[in-house]
Formats: C-alpha cells, structure tokens, sequence
C-alpha cells in the first residue's frame, strides 16, 4: 500500500529558518509542498522518510533565503530524498468503509483517501441498486431462496485493488476554445479527481466483512 519513491527537487529555506538545524527545516518545507498531494503516476504523498543526498547550501545576492544545491532537470543536482507515498499495486487486498452509494457503484474511502469506487459489474452478483435507499444490494442466493444483503454506507470492506487513473490537474493557461463564462464554470464543475482507485468484491471472501464473520 504504501512505497518509497527516490525524488529530487530545490528548497528555499526562509531566513527565519537559518538558527535550526538544516535537516530539520529541509524537511518542514518538503513536507508543506508534498504532504497530501497527489503526484502524476507516482501517488499520493504522505510524508517524508529520508534524505539522501545534500550538497552545501547557498545564498543568492538581494534574496534572504537559503537555496539547497540538487539536482534539476536542467541543469544541477540540487535535492535527493525519498518519500514515502500511498500507491497500492495492482490486486493488492485493501480494507476499507463505504462511503456511499450511487447508480456508478459503492464509493469507498481508508480514512486519508477517498477516491476509491467499485462499479457495478465488479460487486458480488447478482447486483440492484435501491434507489429509495441509495445503497447497493447482492442477491444472496440460497436454497431457501434469496437474502438482500445490503451495502450500507459505513460498513467495512475489504476489497482488491484492480486498476488506477491519474488525471494532470496542473494548471493551464486559457484555451481559444473557452469562449464564455458558461464554459469556463462546467469546466470547474467537471474537475475530476488527481488520483482514483478502482476496486472489485466479484469473488468469495470480498465484500463487507460482516458477510464472511461466520464463514
């Protein structure tokens, strides 16, 4: 679930900062970058495990800051850290509570993420949706006929991870095509998530934990 991913990036350490320890202040301002954002195709970001390589810090002439020399893109190596980040591998067996349902399937959150979906065709079947209680319901069959069990919202499940989409949320300039005002608002109102996982219950032992206590 979670992963350490090797990062380089420049951090400007205010002057405020300069009586403590380096590390210490390196760290603050990684975390206050990072901490709970996503990055495209590597995860959410969660804190800062360590840092591998620092060269000898530097003031720039007219600014009261110190910058860490690393490494760019450009051009010079300036920070190496590692990060630690939440990316769970493809059917990776995740534990979780739902969130609430909807016609798009049982939308589930781990407490620190929560864009995580189950769709319809990926939930124990057969599968309905009650639309006077907003929630989804497996038809358990037995030989007594058929149980409704429903998948109410803060329920625990557990659930395998099966695939993931990462959406470019950077900013970008105004486009030619954004004519109006009424474009420009949906395109906010459309704003997808940065990072979502999707999940599957479709096979024995997958589901909401209190179907299987007595298994």
């Amino acid at each position: 679930m979670f992963v350490l991913v090797e990062m380089t990036d420049t951090v400007r350490i205010p002057p405020w900062q300069f009586e403590r320890k380096l590390n210490e202040s390196i760290a603050e301002e990684l975390n206050k970058k990072l901490a709970n954002k996503v990055v495209y195709n590597v995860g959410l970001c969660i804190c800062l495990y360590d840092i591998t390589k620092l060269e000898d810090s530097y003031i720039f002439p007219g600014d009261g800051a110190s910058h860490t020399k690393g490494k760019c893109f450009s051009s010079v190596i300036l920070l190496h850290f590692r990060y630690v980040v939440f990316h769970p591998f493809l059917d990776e067996i995740l534990v979780g509570q739902i969130k609430s349902c909807s016609q798009d399937g049982v939308h589930v959150s781990i407490g620190f993420f929560d864009d995580i979906v189950i769709p319809p065709e990926s939930l124990q079947q057969p599968a309905k949706f009650d639309e006077a209680e907003q929630v989804w319901v497996w038809e358990y069959e037995t030989e007594e006929g058929a149980h409704d069990l429903y998948m109410d919202t803060g329920e625990e499940i557990r659930f395998r991870v099966v695939d993931e989409t990462f959406v470019d949320t950077s900013p970008t300039g105004p486009s030619l095509a954004e004519a109006s005002t009424s474009n420009a608002t949906e395109e906010v109102q459309k704003k997808e998530a940065p990072y979502t996982l999707v999940g599957s219950i479709s096979e024995p032992g997958l589901g909401l934990l209190s179907w299987w206590t007595n298994s």
